[in-house]
């Protein structure tokens, strides 16, 4: 069993559904090289990479996201602040 289908399978007292934890599980993996994280989100996820994004970018704001997983939450969190002050 990957560690990703264990983050996906463990009891989950934060209120989030299986998908949302999945998302979050997807972004604590360090990917190998370009478009590896966007087949993986299509495979395991049966999501697109746009719709994909959408949900990221929702659970980034849900205090239960971050209640599950904080250090992602807030790595991800400073990754889309630092691209909204470049703009």
């Amino acid at each position: 069993m990957t560690e990703d289908r264990e983050a996906v399978d463990a009891d989950d007292e934060s209120g989030l559904g299986e998908r949302e934890r999945a998302v979050l599980a997807v972004e604590r993996r360090s990917w190998p090289g370009p478009g590896a994280k966007e087949r993986a989100v299509r495979e395991r996820l049966g999501l697109s990479p746009t719709r994909y994004y959408q949900l990221l970018n929702a659970l980034l704001d849900d205090p239960r996201a971050l209640a599950h997983d904080p250090v992602t939450v807030n790595r991800l969190r400073r990754v889309r602040d630092e691209r909204r002050r470049r703009r």
